[in-house]
Protein backbone atom coordinates (compact mmCIF):
# COMPACT_ATOMS: atom_id res chain seq x y z
CA UNK A 1 0.00 0.00 0.00
CA UNK A 2 1.26 3.69 -0.71
CA UNK A 3 2.00 6.31 1.60
CA UNK A 4 -0.92 8.01 0.48
CA UNK A 5 -3.42 5.20 1.10
CA UNK A 6 -1.97 4.77 4.21
CA UNK A 7 -2.38 8.21 5.35
CA UNK A 8 -5.73 8.04 3.98
CA UNK A 9 -6.87 5.25 5.44
CA UNK A 10 -5.53 6.08 9.02
CA UNK A 11 -7.16 9.77 8.57
CA UNK A 12 -10.40 8.26 7.92
CA UNK A 13 -10.35 5.72 10.54
CA UNK A 14 -9.07 8.17 13.25
CA UNK A 15 -11.75 10.97 11.87
CA UNK A 16 -14.43 8.35 12.39
CA UNK A 17 -13.53 7.26 15.69
CA UNK A 18 -12.74 10.05 17.03
CA UNK A 19 -16.16 12.08 15.87
CA UNK A 20 -18.42 8.72 17.25
CA UNK A 21 -16.94 8.63 20.57
CA UNK A 22 -17.10 12.55 21.18
CA UNK A 23 -20.23 12.68 19.00
CA UNK A 24 -21.74 9.60 21.59
CA UNK A 25 -20.69 11.45 24.92
CA UNK A 26 -22.11 15.26 23.76
CA UNK A 27 -25.23 13.08 22.57
CA UNK A 28 -25.59 11.46 25.63
CA UNK A 29 -24.97 15.00 27.57
CA UNK A 30 -28.23 16.59 25.64
CA UNK A 31 -26.29 18.33 23.07
CA UNK A 32 -27.17 17.62 19.60
CA UNK A 33 -24.76 15.50 16.94
CA UNK A 34 -25.21 18.91 14.76
CA UNK A 35 -24.16 21.22 17.72
CA UNK A 36 -20.67 19.43 17.77
CA UNK A 37 -19.93 19.49 14.27
CA UNK A 38 -21.06 23.77 14.22
CA UNK A 39 -18.64 23.87 17.14
CA UNK A 40 -15.83 22.52 14.83
CA UNK A 41 -16.87 24.37 11.96
CA UNK A 42 -16.89 27.60 14.19
CA UNK A 43 -13.41 27.49 14.50
CA UNK A 44 -12.67 29.13 11.32
CA UNK A 45 -16.70 30.87 10.85
CA UNK A 46 -16.61 32.19 14.51
CA UNK A 47 -20.36 31.69 16.83
CA UNK A 48 -22.24 32.23 13.73
CA UNK A 49 -21.76 28.80 12.57
CA UNK A 50 -24.35 27.89 15.03
CA UNK A 51 -26.97 29.36 13.06
CA UNK A 52 -25.72 27.59 9.92
CA UNK A 53 -27.66 24.68 10.52
CA UNK A 54 -26.61 21.81 8.26
CA UNK A 55 -24.98 23.68 6.65
CA UNK A 56 -22.20 24.67 9.06
CA UNK A 57 -22.38 21.13 10.15
CA UNK A 58 -21.29 19.69 6.63
CA UNK A 59 -18.53 21.99 7.09
CA UNK A 60 -17.73 21.66 10.37
CA UNK A 61 -17.29 17.74 9.38
CA UNK A 62 -15.51 18.31 7.02
CA UNK A 63 -12.60 20.10 8.93
CA UNK A 64 -12.82 17.77 11.02
CA UNK A 65 -12.08 14.92 8.69
CA UNK A 66 -9.20 18.07 7.56
CA UNK A 67 -7.59 18.41 10.59
CA UNK A 68 -7.71 13.75 10.21
CA UNK A 69 -5.56 14.70 7.62
CA UNK A 70 -3.36 16.40 8.49
CA UNK A 71 -2.29 14.75 12.06
CA UNK A 72 -2.12 10.98 10.07
CA UNK A 73 0.67 13.17 7.62
CA UNK A 74 2.26 14.78 10.36
CA UNK A 75 2.36 10.80 12.11
CA UNK A 76 3.33 9.98 9.04
CA UNK A 77 6.36 12.43 8.21
CA UNK A 78 7.64 11.36 12.09
CA UNK A 79 7.57 7.89 11.43
CA UNK A 80 10.01 8.68 8.37
CA UNK A 81 12.54 10.32 10.90
CA UNK A 82 11.70 8.10 13.87
CA UNK A 83 10.91 4.79 12.19
CA UNK A 84 10.84 2.86 15.94
CA UNK A 85 7.52 4.79 15.72
CA UNK A 86 6.26 1.65 13.12
CA UNK A 87 8.16 -0.92 14.97
CA UNK A 88 6.23 0.16 18.47
CA UNK A 89 2.47 1.61 17.19
CA UNK A 90 1.23 1.19 20.53
CA UNK A 91 3.86 3.17 22.54
CA UNK A 92 3.94 6.17 19.63
CA UNK A 93 0.34 6.00 19.41
CA UNK A 94 -0.31 6.70 23.00
CA UNK A 95 2.38 9.41 22.91
CA UNK A 96 1.10 11.02 19.74
CA UNK A 97 -2.49 10.69 20.84
CA UNK A 98 -1.35 12.53 24.14
CA UNK A 99 0.28 15.08 21.98
CA UNK A 100 -2.57 15.72 19.51
CA UNK A 101 -4.54 16.34 22.23
CA UNK A 102 -2.05 18.69 24.34
CA UNK A 103 -1.61 20.84 20.87
CA UNK A 104 -5.20 20.95 20.03
CA UNK A 105 -6.51 21.91 23.34
CA UNK A 106 -3.72 24.25 24.25
CA UNK A 107 -3.04 26.16 20.96
CA UNK A 108 -5.95 25.26 17.89
CA UNK A 109 -8.38 25.49 20.07
CA UNK A 110 -7.80 28.83 21.48
CA UNK A 111 -6.18 30.30 18.69
CA UNK A 112 -9.24 29.58 16.88
CA UNK A 113 -12.46 31.50 16.06
CA UNK A 114 -14.46 28.95 18.41
CA UNK A 115 -16.52 30.25 21.00
CA UNK A 116 -14.26 30.31 24.53
CA UNK A 117 -15.04 27.94 27.01
CA UNK A 118 -14.70 28.04 31.09
CA UNK A 119 -11.79 25.08 31.38
CA UNK A 120 -13.25 21.68 32.62
CA UNK A 121 -11.19 19.14 34.10
CA UNK A 122 -13.64 16.14 33.29
CA UNK A 123 -13.74 17.39 29.65
CA UNK A 124 -9.95 17.67 29.28
CA UNK A 125 -9.11 14.55 30.35
CA UNK A 126 -12.42 12.48 28.84
CA UNK A 127 -10.90 14.27 25.58
CA UNK A 128 -7.25 13.18 26.37
CA UNK A 129 -8.47 9.12 26.24
CA UNK A 130 -10.54 9.88 23.12
CA UNK A 131 -7.45 11.14 21.58
CA UNK A 132 -5.71 8.55 22.62
CA UNK A 133 -7.22 5.33 22.14
CA UNK A 134 -9.49 6.95 18.84
CA UNK A 135 -7.11 9.17 16.91
CA UNK A 136 -3.06 8.06 18.11
CA UNK A 137 -3.53 4.45 18.81
CA UNK A 138 -5.39 3.93 15.42
CA UNK A 139 -2.63 6.40 13.08
CA UNK A 140 -0.13 4.57 14.82
CA UNK A 141 -1.38 1.06 14.24
CA UNK A 142 -3.56 1.17 10.70
CA UNK A 143 0.25 3.22 9.46
CA UNK A 144 2.20 0.83 10.74
CA UNK A 145 0.14 -2.17 9.22
CA UNK A 146 -0.37 -1.46 6.15
CA UNK A 147 3.01 0.08 4.94
CA UNK A 148 4.96 -2.93 6.41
Amino acid sequence: MTAVEAIAASACLAGVLDISATGAIMTAQGTPFERLLQFVASGALGASSFQGGKKTAGIGLFFHFLIAGIAATIYYAISRILPVSMARPVLFGVLYGITVHLIMSCVVVPLSRAPKREFSLKAFLTQLVIHTLCVGLPIALTQSYLTR
